[in-house]
């Protein structure tokens, strides 16, 4: 299985079916907090729902067009960390992620994305990351500042959360930037 252990106590895995039930007791209980910039967690109803996104996120991987992990801090699943999309004609990944809101603020998703970045560049020899938000989803926005993307535009009517028409800013970071702002990575 894949893991990635981005320090003591935070490891971000693979997803297996087994946790299923894990994502399942997480959105039965955040389903209200996720749904505010998540358009799925309504429709989330049980561990099929999840054997299925588990199973898609397995071929994608094995096709190499995606890489979807579990967060795991203190051996709890607290959130999912993904590359959404690896384009590798064009050397670019996306990256998407949530997390707990009991869990915000100890900087597991910060420190997450930078293990995910560093494997990006590193590993996937990529050229750039992106990650799409919200436009009002300003904790989000504050990761991808934080970690050195430079917002690149404005995309309107991006997506529908429920009901509610959102636009989506969206952040990017070339190698070259990272090397500049972590050159010993």
């Amino acid at each position: 299985m894949f893991t990635l252990e981005v320090e003591k106590g935070l490891e971000l895995a693979l997803v297996e079916p087994k946790f299923a039930p894990l994502y399942l007791k997480v959105v039965t209980k955040q389903r209200e907090y996720l749904s505010e910039w998540l358009a799925w967690p309504a429709h989330a109803e049980n561990e099929e729902f999840f054997l299925n996104f588990i199973k898609r996120s397995l071929h994608d991987y094995a096709d190499g067009k995606s890489l979807v992990c579990a967060i795991f801090f203190q051996d709890e699943l607290v959130g999912n960390i993904s590359f959404n999309r690896i384009d590798h004609e064009l050397s670019k990944v996306e990256i998407g992620y949530w997390l707990r809101d009991d869990y915000q603020g100890k900087g597991i998703i910060s420190k997450s994305v930078s293990k995910l970045i560093n494997f990006a560049f590193s590993e996937l020899s990529m050229q750039k990351i992106q990650i799409a938000t919200a436009v009002g989803n300003q904790p989000s926005r504050s990761v991808c500042i934080r970690m050195g993307f430079s917002l690149e535009g404005i995309i309107t009517r991006a997506e529908n959360l429920n009901g509610n028409v959102v636009d989506h800013a969206i952040y990017g970071l070339s190698r070259a930037e990272w090397t500049k702002i972590y050159p010993s990575e």
